[in-house]
């Protein structure tokens, strides 16, 4: 069994090795995996549950996120307190369970997944996703449906926005149709930062030094594709700032 963790611990960081351990004690014959985001970057986060949840696997692996900002209130939490545990199994069997914080859960709800609230505590710990949750994760694993409450609704995903950024600074979007026809130039401005692109079918599929606007390697159910923003031999994320995901990517067609 494959447990893939999402979350914004760091890359290296001991707080993935305690969880790993903690799935290790709870679930010894999985295979625990980790993928992490930037820093209360629930957009990110939402993008990469889909992307693992709704892809080619194995039928019985489970998707854990953890990005929990603690922003769903402004006021002071009592024991550690902060946004509740959700699931969901899709049809294909593969199980999803999250905090639904921000857009962590956003993505696989637009697609029509049911979420569910997981009857857990919220509180509890500063580190919920190793003291708190895992048992949780481990009971839905062998089929305890009195683990599942209510169906909860989340917030859409951000549309037309910056959604994930790859090790390469490629910035994959939510836009999901061509802005124009192929070969058309466009301005393409994230934030405050502006770049001129040209609309093309692959990504590679302008000379080096081009950036392109072109339907890139991610996407579900047959027909959702995501566009990526793509400096063929550059790191365009680095040309525009870093824009964080979440960012509005906004497109006019030059001329």
């Amino acid at each position: 069994m494959l447990v893939t963790v999402v979350a914004d611990y760091g890359t290296g960081d001991l707080a993935f090795a305690e969880v790993r351990q903690r799935f290790a004690l709870l679930l010894p014959e999985a295979d625990v995996a980790a993928i992490p985001v930037p820093p209360f970057d629930t957009v990110s986060a939402g993008f990469c549950v889909a992307q693992l949840a709704f892809g080619e696997g194995p039928p019985d692996r489970v998707i854990y996120a953890n990005v929990a900002p603690r922003q769903d209130e402004d006021s002071p939490r009592e024991d550690n307190a902060g946004e509740r545990l959700v699931a969901a199994r899709l049809d294909s069997g593969v199980l999803v369970v999250g905090v639904a914080a921000g857009a962590s859960m956003s993505f696989l709800a637009g697609e029509g997944v049911p979420l569910h609230a997981v009857n857990v505590s919220d509180a509890g710990s500063q580190f919920r996703s190793r003291d708190v949750f895992p048992p949780a994760v481990a009971g839905l694993i062998r089929g305890d449906g009195g683990l599942l409450g209510a169906t909860v609704t989340v917030d859409p995903a951000p549309e037309r926005a910056v959604v994930y950024t790859d090790g390469y600074g490629n910035l994959k979007t939510s836009w999901h149709e061509a802005p124009a026809e192929t070969g058309t130039t466009i301005q393409v401005r994230v934030g405050g930062a502006e770049v001129e692109a040209m609309v093309s079918d692959g990504v590679f599929s302008v000379p080096a030094g081009t950036v392109s606007f072109a339907p890139g390697s991610s996407g579900w159910n047959g027909d959702r594709v995501f566009y990526e923003l793509l400096a063929r031999g550059g790191n365009i994320a680095e040309r525009l700032g870093f824009p964080a995901s979440g960012t509005p990517v906004e497109i006019t067609v030059s001329g």
